[in-house]
């Protein structure tokens, strides 16, 4: 009786057939994988905090060669700037004037008149902070205010870490936000506040106008309407709907 035996070279390349046809299988699964991130907020205000940081504020003075002194639009530009300084500035005010070109002069002048206006509206001198700066050999020359302030941002947006459309990951059907859903609503809200530490905390009360509250009570001791009348609203009036 006679048994057939298979050959050890037969077997052996049966085995690597096994082991590549395994390792394509593997790499095309691998191919079809939907890369896994991280789970996000589903609240966009946690998304995408409203945060607090230092900016700048800055108006530029553009110099011509030959005029000296400012435009009127230049000093609206100035003393807005000033105004605005004596409300929100976190620094002294850090001025740029341009030095080693023709308009050396010219710049000089705007300069004492900027000086005047920053000390009319109550900036005072020992705010003001004075560097020079070369101007490019075929560049406009312009004199730089700035100060430090604190400004709300958020964002940034416009990123997809994640299709918007169906796909084999499961999460697509969820029905989750997308990642910069509220994202621009929160950037217009941090732009629109007009004291960005309002965010965080709320203002100190001021103190009652106490000639009007005394006028009130007054009223209320002797027993009449504390209410205040506006006669000129009756004037402003286009229908007499409702009387």
């Amino acid at each position: 009786m006679t048994t057939s035996k298979k050959a050890p070279g037969r077997h052996s390349r049966t085995v690597l057939q096994l082991l590549a046809v395994s390792s394509v299988a593997a790499t095309l699964a691998g191919c079809y994988q939907t890369p896994v991130t991280a789970e996000y907020p589903v609240d966009y205000r946690q998304r995408h905090p409203i945060v607090l940081r230092e900016g700048v504020q800055s108006v530029e003075v553009m110099v011509g060669r030959n005029r000296g002194g400012l435009t009127p639009s230049q000093r609206a530009d100035v003393m807005s700037f000033a105004q605005a300084w004596g409300r929100e500035s976190g620094s002294g005010v850090i001025i740029e004037l341009p030095r080693g070109g023709p308009s050396d002069r010219a710049a000089a002048d705007a300069m004492r008149e900027i000086r005047s206006i920053l000390a009319a509206v109550g900036v005072p001198s020992n705010a003001v902070y004075l560097r020079h700066y070369r101007p490019g050999r075929f560049a406009l020359a312009s004199i730089k205010l700035n100060y430090s302030k604190l400004v709300a941002d958020a964002g940034p947006c416009g990123q997809w870490p994640r299709d918007l459309g169906p796909s084999i990951n499961s999460r697509s059907f969820e029905n989750q936000p997308y990642w910069n859903l509220g994202c621009a609503t929160q950037r217009n809200l941090a732009a629109m506040v007009d004291n960005p530490a309002d965010l965080e905390q709320p203002r100190a009360e001021s103190a009652p106008y106490t000639a009007r509250r005394s006028m009130a009570f007054e009223r209320y001791r002797k027993g009449m309407t504390t209410t205040t009348v506006y006669p000129e609203a009756e004037k402003a009036k286009l229908s007499d709907t409702g009387k």
